[in-house]
């Protein structure tokens, strides 16, 4: 058996023709849902990155527990549980975001890995004289400034050098048998920085200062510049396809396309203007970072080109492969198998799918609608992290806080005694207001129906949602549920 996840972080569906976008050039993407599944209705779990990641790695949804973190040790990850029954597994990546302060342990569960320099804050490029910030719109970075010094040719990108190096992985290895590929693209994450060929293909006539990484806040620039860092984006995501293809080319030539399992997923969106935001995780989960693309290639591409309408997350990875590899587990996850769905079109997806990010609001969507409940108090409270990993975004627990740590036995689904921090994040001024949609008659997610006789269902199949989900009881009472 043989298996290769393709994860493109940031991939807003919306750009994409598989999806029915009429302007972005992502030809092979296109041609791989063409011998693929689409599936339609397919979330994300948590996010951002890490987060993101520990969901699909250990099949569980983290963000009620704590944010960015690295793999805990009573983590169970696929690729220990595939290795143990003799599945070989690599990563090749420039996701630097793997070898910082909390991200600790994610790579260790690989047979091997790789990693290619140079993505956003990389410490990679040392020079002791910090480079003169050149005039520009919205973020700006020493340490990127200095990397992109490197990348004298298209090639030399990280995320090209990822999937070459993919390709010749699946050139040397392709061949043989049970063995699990990520192949895991930084791009086309922000800063969006590609050679001028795959801007020019988009006509841009910026004449402004560089503008390739958006803030983290409201678009509060004008239309010409909101047009043209969405063909940035464009133009980022067409570089990424064209490496993508190669990928592509190269299974095809080793005759993987007719026994392997390829999955194309991404973490979460990115908003590009949509509700009047840019970037992502201060604002409410809208469909942009949310709903995300997930097509999945069966060996022999078995059904191509259908498409799935049920409600699936990116917890669900986790029994999928297991399922295909065909390996048990005994452990409490969250995800479900896409198996039956696959395999049938009419099978019964998720009931719902839960997401969000640490400390905002909680969310949760049917298929039908989308119900964003934010917390009850502007305090936020009360509100704890949890984890063995003492650790957050490049950056340790903070020492000031020691004294308020705790240490007990305080999640049910492992014996093993973690820290309790108390977190004082007021509720962000972006979050204040639950929202709620009727996404089959709202799909722009414009018109709130908080408030409305409808909420109460919604209401209930949030809690009912937390509570299988193993939220933390103190989730309950931020939301004002309790």
């Amino acid at each position: 058996m043989k298996a290769v996840l393709v994860l493109m972080d940031s991939l807003n569906r919306h750009f994409l023709p598989a999806y029915g976008n009429d302007w972005v050039i992502a030809p092979n993407i296109t041609r791989f849902y063409q011998r693929s599944v689409r599936f339609d209705r397919h979330f994300i779990g948590s996010a951002p990155c890490m987060p993101a990641r520990r969901d699909m790695l250990t099949g569980r949804l983290g963000f009620l527990e704590r944010g960015w973190g690295g793999i805990e040790p009573f983590d169970r990850c696929f690729t220990e549980d595939l290795q143990a029954n003799g599945v070989f597994c690599h990563l090749t990546t420039d996701h630097y975001h793997y070898f910082q302060v909390g991200g600790e342990n994610y790579h260790c569960t690989f047979s091997t890995w790789e990693l290619y320099r140079g993505q956003e804050n990389d410490k990679w490029i040392s020079t002791v004289e910090p480079p003169q910030e050149p005039p520009h719109l919205g973020r700006w970075n020493a340490h990127y400034a200095r990397n992109r010094t490197a990348f004298q040719r298209e090639e030399d990108f990280p995320t090209p050098q990822t999937f070459q190096s993919a390709v010749d992985w699946v050139r040397t290895n392709g061949r043989a048998d049970d063995w699990f590929l990520m192949v895991e693209a930084f791009d086309p994450h922000e800063p969006f920085d590609v050679p001028q060929e795959y801007l020019d293909l988009y006509g841009d006539d910026w004449q402004g200062p560089e503008y390739i990484w958006p803030n983290y806040a409201p678009d509060d620039a004008d239309p010409e510049a909101l047009r043209h860092i969405r063909r940035q984006y464009a133009a980022c995501l067409t570089m990424t396809d064209r490496w993508f293809g190669r990928l592509l080319d190269e299974l095809e030539a080793q005759g993987c396309l007719q026994d392997t399992l390829i999955i194309l997923t991404t973490d979460h969106g990115h908003m590009l203007g949509e509700h009047g935001y840019l970037a992502k995780n201060y604002m409410h989960g809208y469909d942009e970072l949310a709903l995300i693309p997930l097509i999945v290639h069966l060996p022999g591409d078995a059904h191509a080109g259908e498409a799935r309408n049920q409600v699936t997350q990116n917890i669900d990875l986790y029994p999928t492969l297991m399922e295909y590899f065909g390996v048990g587990w005994e452990h409490p996850v969250h995800g479900r198998s896409w198996w039956p769905i696959l395999q049938d079109a009419g099978a019964p997806g998720r009931p719902y799918a839960l997401y969000g990010w640490f400390g905002s609001a909680v969310n949760v969507a049917d298929g039908r609608c989308s119900y964003m409940r934010a917390a009850a108090h502007a305090d936020n409270q009360p509100l704890f992290q949890y984890g063995c990993m003492a650790a957050n975004y490049d950056r340790w627990w903070p020492r000031s806080a020691f004294s308020e740590i705790e240490a007990g036995r305080f999640l049910p689904y492992t014996d093993m005694p973690v820290f309790r921090l108390p977190v004082c994040t007021p509720r962000s001024r972006f979050v204040e207001e639950t929202l709620l949609f009727d996404r089959e008659q709202d799909p722009g997610q414009l018109h709130n129906l908080a408030g409305t006789p409808l909420e109460e269902r919604y209401v209930e199949l949030l809690k009912r949602a937390m509570r299988e989900s193993d939220a933390p009881p103190e989730q309950f009472q931020r939301l004002g549920l309790d």
